[in-house]
């Protein structure tokens, strides 16, 4: 693939999400939608994704809407009381709906991140969150991926984190500062669509996690001065894939990939 190509591509791939070309216009987190109101959206999305670790993300956030709705375990999403409650008692709550799968491990963490995000705001909320660290995303890596990682297990992740800014900016609306930190979220999907696209050869496949920052810098250097912000690719890269890489002109120049 020549590289003036890549660009080309890339914006028919943006413009095919655009207008609904490959298919998947339901993501997982619109299991949410007119379940949970967008005041709490915030909190519900930020803990649900932080179990969002080698799971069907479908069936997670059903599970979050199922949990949610039922109001004898909604208490699980405001991280206040979560903060305050019994690891035996959230247990049986995250348990309930299938919402943790591991019954020690998932509750530990989202008792530990609930409590690192009440501890973060006056509000002990992650509304409070975003408003104490300006929206900035700088300020946000540097707590929830440096100075305060461990509080903040899964979600400092660069996967889970960089998806979680883009997740929060899609369906609650905030308005980030230093946008173009977000990176794409190099899951399984975005780094076979990387390769398909010949930005990175099939080496990166083995999935390491040198590998993912490898997928990550890439996006970074080719969209340099574009315009685009790295993650505005993620989901109509992930699409692309999850749809089988339906070619992207007339002429099929995918047919030929870098498939490892």
């Amino acid at each position: 693939m020549s590289d003036n190509s890549f660009p080309e591509n890339v914006k028919r791939l943006i413009q095919m999400h655009s207008e609904g070309l490959l298919g998947g216009e339901i993501m997982p987190e619109d299991a949410l939608i007119g379940i949970v109101p967008e005041c709490e959206l915030p909190n519900v999305l930020t803990l649900g994704m932080a179990l969002n670790y080698q799971r069907n993300s479908y069936t997670l956030w059903q599970s979050i809407a199922a949990a949610y709705t039922d109001e004898s375990t909604r208490w699980i999403f405001t991280p206040l009381v979560v903060a305050k409650s019994s690891i035996d008692d959230l247990r049986l709550a995250l348990l309930e709906y299938r919402v943790a799968l591991q019954p020690n491990r998932h509750p530990e963490i989202w008792k530990s991140v609930s409590s690192g995000i009440a501890r973060s705001s006056s509000k002990g909320d992650v509304a409070g969150l975003m408003e104490s660290a300006h929206y900035d995303i700088a300020c946000l890596k540097s707590m929830m991926q440096t100075t305060r990682k461990s509080e903040f297990p899964y979600l400092s992740g660069p996967k889970i984190f960089n998806y979680w800014l883009y997740v929060m900016e899609t369906y609650t609306g905030v308005k980030w500062q230093s946008r173009e930190l977000i990176t794409v979220a190099p899951d399984t999907h975005i780094m076979k669509a990387t390769v398909k696209l010949g930005l990175c050869t099939s080496d990166v496949l083995n999935g390491t996690a040198d590998d993912r920052k490898l997928v990550a810098e890439a996006w970074e250097k080719a969209l340099k001065g574009s315009g685009l912000a790295p993650i505005d690719v993620h989901t109509p890269l992930w699409l692309w894939s999850r749809a089988g890489f339906p070619s992207l002109t007339a002429e099929s120049l995918f047919t030929t990939s870098c498939q490892g």
